[in-house]
């Protein structure tokens, strides 16, 4: 039996600690748990931080999960918040980690003890026992119980239900389960060269990447690769190279290129290598992300122009550029494998005001083309409402075959539109289509 450990004897470990901290500032304070992590493991060795990142974004990842385990023996709402973050923590090591149960146990009421205080470490200690007493599968063999087969998969892979529906919409039977068991698996780090001023290749010690001309797959840190530190390359997801690149292929008429949902700049260090010669403006509507903008780019001699505007209220005449990226945003329900705690934080509500947004975004994108311009609209989710959609309800444009300018990337085709997945291609899940300006 876990026993608490007398009072002032408690000593709580650096790694769990700053776990704790990082969870309580995602699930408490609303944080991003991947910013945070790139901010708090400064100093930390490899191993504790490798250690904190799997604390984190596993907790992160089944928080829903550990939620209805805890229910079971503590009404949720009878938890302070506080509580409840140290309690998934202690259920995450106990029951999807190696490490034993008294472990997980013992050093979760010590870091509770610590942070919280030593007034809820007999609660901790006690809900933390029970919770650590079955197994994982124990407990979703419990819990699965007169669910239905969809419910029991969403339960089972750590998604809410609704998220499982609307990716249940986009897939061929057979493929859901699979799908979502890989959102579960931790995202490669991914390179994108800057074109015309590295090539992929020249990347020491990096893998060229499956699809991409300008990717690569590092082998240690992105920070550590000088041409990373010179701007000549940035961490980007394989996905969003593609859908990017995807842009420059269709026949276009001359003229200047626009990335209307500029930030942070990845897609935009892209094209500004690939619009051979041509002018090229970024706009984002928020000045932090502007500004993120123009760090992406800073290698080049011919700067983008980078402004701050809202893509609905353009600072630009209509009907001028020759290409227009519109990387709007959205629920980011492709790239769950880089952000776990996205998951629990995103809701049905969120896609309904995403939607009108993006209508706005994609009818704005059309009117700054010129006629017979390229428009590109792309997602990071898999979402209908998000994607097909929005889509069609885009007038005066014909819709371009937009898998057959990725040919190398099989299985990406969703009728005219490319739909990427984590399980098929080791991408995000991004959505692409590809419009002609009528």
């Amino acid at each position: 039996m876990t026993r608490p450990a007398p009072r002032g004897r408690r000593r709580a470990d650096r790694p769990r600690t700053l776990a704790y901290r990082i969870l309580r500032s995602v699930f408490v304070e609303g944080a991003y748990a991947n910013l945070e992590l790139n901010r708090r493991l400064v100093g930390f060795d490899a191993r504790d931080a490798a250690f904190v990142t799997a604390l984190v974004d596993g907790t992160c990842r089944q928080a829903g999960v550990y939620d209805r385990v805890i229910e079971t023996v503590r009404p949720l709402d009878k938890l302070e918040p506080e509580v409840l973050t140290a309690l998934r923590l202690i259920a995450h090591q106990a029951l999807a980690m190696r490490v034993p149960a008294s472990a997980a146990v013992d050093t979760g009421v010590a870091v509770a003890a610590s942070e919280i205080g030593e007034r809820v470490a007999g609660l901790v200690n006690a809900v933390g026992r029970r919770l650590a007493a079955k197994t994982l599968d124990q407990w979703l063999d419990e819990l699965s119980q007169g669910l239905s087969e969809r419910e029991e998969m969403a339960l089972r892979t750590g998604h809410p239900a609704w998220i499982v529906d609307a990716w249940a919409e986009r897939l061929p039977d057979g493929e859901l389960a699979v799908a979502l068991e890989a959102d579960n698996q931790p995202a490669r780090p991914v390179l994108a060269v800057r074109p015309g001023l590295l090539d992929a290749a020249a990347l020491p010690d990096a893998e060229p990447a499956r699809f991409s001309p300008f990717g690569a797959y590092p082998s240690k840190p992105p920070g550590e690769y000088e041409a990373v530190a010179r701007g000549l390359a940035g961490v980007q997801d394989e996905g969003s190279q593609l859908v990017a690149w995807a842009l420059t292929r269709p026949d276009a008429p001359a003229g200047p290129w626009l990335d209307l949902c500029a930030g942070p700049g990845g897609k935009t260090a892209l094209l500004a290598g690939l619009r051979g010669g041509r002018a090229l403006v970024a706009a984002e509507a928020r000045q932090h992300r502007a500004e993120l903008v123009a760090e992406a780019v800073r290698a080049y001699r011919e700067q983008p122009t980078v402004v701050v505007a809202d893509g609905r209220r353009p600072a630009w005449r209509p009907g001028v550029f020759a290409r227009v990226l519109a990387d709007v945003p959205c629920t980011g329900l492709g790239a769950l494998r880089r952000r776990p705690d996205s998951r629990w934080r995103k809701s049905p509500a969120d896609v309904d005001g995403l939607a009108q947004l993006q209508r706005q975004l994609l009818a704005a994108a059309v009117a700054s083309a010129k006629p017979g311009g390229v428009v590109a609209y792309t997602t990071c989710s898999p979402h209908r409402r998000e994607t097909v959609e929005v889509v069609g309800s885009c007038e005066g444009v014909e819709v371009l075959e937009a898998p057959d300018y990725l040919p190398q990337v099989p299985d990406c085709a969703d009728g005219p539109f490319v739909q990427l997945w984590p399980h098929r291609h080791g991408t995000d899940a991004m959505f692409l289509a590809l419009l002609r300006k009528l």
